[in-house]
């Protein structure tokens, strides 16, 4: 199994956890925190989606699906079309209101472009430097391995919260 198979297993992996973490979910289920300062599943998705599309189409020198397919339009959130949820405040996290089905189609959106990007990635494309701004420069595959944690970890949250808003009544 090469690089680009493992990296889309793990892609894949991502998505997975992200469809059952908003599966069926309510509006009030996906806007529920637990208390004013924690994120709510519907944040949680849509930065863990912002960053793999912002952070794959600087690593691959595309554009966002976020304002190429008009998600930015679909979502109609008070922020720059540039955010993607680093540094948000409780208001901005709270501002996140949208459907479950906005959230997978974009979700979706971004996941195929980024086995479309990765599908024929070499051993050699891994090693590519991607970000100079770092000592040392950052490589295709640390870029890759960094969205994929951080994916994961917010993938894995925004389904806490959802149990927490479950047992919570919501």
């Amino acid at each position: 199994m090469g690089p680009s198979q493992v990296l889309i297993d793990a892609f894949d992996r991502i998505q997975k956890i992200v469809h059952a973490a908003i599966r069926d979910a309510s509006a009030e289920t996906l806007a529920y925190r637990p208390d004013a300062e924690a994120n709510s599943v519907a944040w949680l998705v849509w930065h863990l989606t912002r960053v793999q599309d912002d952070h794959l189409a600087d690593a691959f020198g595309t554009r966002q699906v976020w304002t190429d397919d008009d998600w930015a339009v679909r979502f109609g959130l008070p922020f720059a079309d540039s955010a993607t949820g680093y540094g948000h405040s409780r208001d901005e996290v709270a501002s996140v209101r949208v459907s479950a089905e906005l959230l997978r189609g974009y979700h979706d959106n971004v996941h195929d472009r980024t086995i479309e990007l990765l599908k024929d990635m070499t051993a050699q494309d891994v090693e590519r430097i991607v970000d100079t701004a770092w000592d040392p420069p950052v490589t295709l595959a640390v870029r890759l391995i960094s969205v994929i944690s951080d994916d994961l970890q917010h993938a894995g949250q925004a389904s806490y919260v959802r149990g927490l808003a479950k047992r919570a009544g919501v």
